[in-house]
């Protein structure tokens, strides 16, 4: 089969994607999952959409294929690029544009008149394009859904009109919010119809790769507004294959890496439970009637204790006492906006005091790390991660000859 740049399945470049631009370590041979020519294959398609991204490091293993994207120098997010190459056919692409020809956003045509009018077009081509009343009915449905063309009912007849344009929206809230939120990826797809382009907008901390998982999280959100569980796979940290159903209640997204997990109950599991949405390879609607409300209730009587997106277990607590100088005020301050879920004291000046009862201690580890040569005081509930916490601060200091 010739090699094509559309795809028709996002998932099969999608951990591609994500090992080029997060990994960029692994040569030729190492990629074994699926045939040598796919890789090539895919490589080929991702560098005709990201060429001035692709880079080249030559190993005694081989040559490293990478993608190195400074967020500072883009205007957009490179990687929006890659939900723009869907493949279609000769048939889709030429019923479309005709469709959008005919009709028009005032006066609805029943279908036979939409037939008549295919018909009159066919008959300027030497070789004609036929499409039949079922493919039509079908593709106006598809449409319908999608918002591109809407129907009435005049009598007995279902007349088919084209969606109202939509006006242009403003470039800057566009930009921003594709480069932000969520499913930024529609904001692209607005922002490519607006004449003008914001280009003043930069993001610093820039986590690029959630747009890679927007398939996904759009099935989340459907089944979230409909109150359905779905059916997911997803690859364990053991590299294993999971099948899970799962009443998904929550997406939260970390601010310290930019990773989304989905908060949901678990139907095999039984209880709450978070699923990262990068490793999600697999999701479809489930027919498992599950107690949503009970669900939400037992979340948010959980989330005092969620410092990160372990839920569930034993609570285990901290004291972590914090000094610092008269022109520190900025530490405290920072604690109190940092506290999340602890309580803050001010034991005296130049002294204050964390406390906080959570389920996994060990998602507050970065964040502890952050006080090093200020704390006074640590106190664990669980004493091995508390040994563990100060066998890495002896590690580093011997590791940077720190006494």
């Amino acid at each position: 089969m010739p090699y094509s740049e559309l795809i028709k399945n996002y998932e099969n470049v999608r951990k591609y994607l994500r090992d080029f631009y997060l990994y960029g370590f692994r040569s030729r041979s190492d990629y074994d999952a699926k045939s040598l020519r796919t890789y090539d294959d895919t490589r080929r398609r991702i560098g005709s959409w990201l060429d001035e991204y692709m880079c080249f490091r030559n190993t005694p293993d081989g040559k490293i294929v990478f993608i190195s994207i400074d967020s500072r120098q883009n205007e957009a997010n490179p990687l929006f690029r890659t939900w723009k190459s869907k493949s279609f056919t000769a048939g889709d692409i030429t019923l479309h544009f005709i469709l959008m020809d005919i009709l028009n956003e005032d006066e609805g045509l029943p279908l036979s008149s939409v037939m008549d009018a295919l018909s009159d077009y066919s008959e300027g081509f030497t070789e004609p394009r036929i499409f039949d009343e079922s493919t039509v009915r079908k593709k106006l449905k598809e449409y319908i859904s999608e918002g591109i063309v809407t129907e009435k009912k005049s009598g007995k007849r279902v007349l088919y009109l084209k969606g109202k344009s939509i006006p242009p929206a403003n470039p800057e809230i566009t930009r921003f919010f594709s480069e932000t939120a969520p499913l930024g990826v529609i904001g692209s797809f607005i922002d490519d119809k607006n004449e003008e382009s914001c280009r003043f907008i930069r993001i610093k901390h820039h986590y690029l790769t959630d747009v890679l998982d927007s398939d996904v999280l759009l099935s989340i959100f459907i089944a979230m507004r409909q109150n359905m569980a779905v059916r997911i796979s997803y690859t364990s940290k053991n590299n294993k294959e999971i099948t899970d159903t799962v009443l998904p209640l929550k997406i939260k997204v970390s601010t310290q890496n930019g990773r989304e997990y989905l908060m949901g109950r678990s139907l095999n599991r039984n209880r709450i439970t978070s699923t990262r949405i990068d490793r999600i390879t697999g999701i479809k609607p489930s027919d498992e009637v599950m107690d949503r409300e009970r669900a939400v209730r037992q979340l948010e009587s959980m989330e005092p204790f969620i410092w990160g997106v372990v839920a569930g277990g034993r609570k285990q607590h901290i004291l972590l006492e914090i000094r610092y100088e008269e022109y520190e005020k900025f530490i405290p301050q920072r604690l109190m906006r940092e506290r999340r879920n602890g309580k803050v004291t001010v034991v005296r000046d130049g002294l204050i005091r964390f406390e906080a009862d959570v389920y996994d201690l060990t998602e507050m580890f970065p964040w502890l790390r952050t006080f090093i040569g200020r704390i006074v005081t640590l106190q664990m509930s669980d004493k091995k991660l508390e040994q563990r916490f100060m066998d890495d601060i002896r590690e580093m200091g011997r590791l940077y000859a720190v006494q």
